[in-house]
């Protein structure tokens, strides 16, 4: 049995729904609030996530950063190092997604270069007569940065739990690939 601990920065637009998310996951779907004060700065939430088929867990530190670009340049400096990313749009918001190209920049800008792996994810799909991004463009464009794509819906608490294992297993899948590495390098 191996328990892992992984820094996730949650990030995205203003009002994308980040914080509603980041709540779903932490109370097990059994809050979601109605009304939500912006984040002006950054809060930590703590998940842990069972790996299926294993006795491994991820325990997952879920920064959940202001998206508010004028608070946004504080909060970097709160991020650390990471080592997995969670960048969420709102589906009914066709600029919230154009912005996820700004995201991406800041993180790699951040981690300098470094790919981090993690999720793209689609909230508000409950929204759906409101909906402006098509899964198909935000499923090329996630693979295209590396990403798993999901689509959410927090007040519906609707697929939320795919987004956490995403995380943890992509966490789970680097540890697997540097194990084997070590493994492979050493001698006998």
């Amino acid at each position: 049995m191996v328990k892992l601990r992984a820094r996730c920065l949650l990030v995205g637009d203003a009002a994308v729904g980040k914080s509603a998310l980041s709540h779903m996951f932490h109370s097990d779907h059994t809050l979601f609030q109605k009304n939500y004060s912006m984040t002006t700065g950054v809060e930590l939430l703590i998940k842990c996530v069972n790996i299926p088929e294993t006795t491994d867990s991820v325990e997952l530190y879920i920064i959940d950063s202001a998206g508010k670009q004028a608070l946004v340049e504080a909060c970097e400096k709160m991020w650390g190092e990471l080592s997995l990313l969670c960048l969420v749009f709102d589906l009914t918001s066709e600029q919230s997604f154009a912005n996820c190209s700004h995201w991406m920049e800041r993180v790699h800008a951040h981690c300098q270069g470094l790919h981090i792996p993690g999720v793209l994810v689609g909230n508000k799909s409950d929204l759906s007569a409101r909906r402006e991004v098509q899964a198909s463009v935000a499923q090329e464009w996630a693979q295209s940065q590396g990403l798993e794509y999901h689509e959410t819906s927090a007040k519906e608490m609707e697929n939320c739990d795919a987004v956490l294992l995403g995380l943890a297993r992509a966490f789970h899948s680097l540890y697997q690939e540097c194990r084997e590495t070590i493994q492979n390098l050493s001698p006998g």
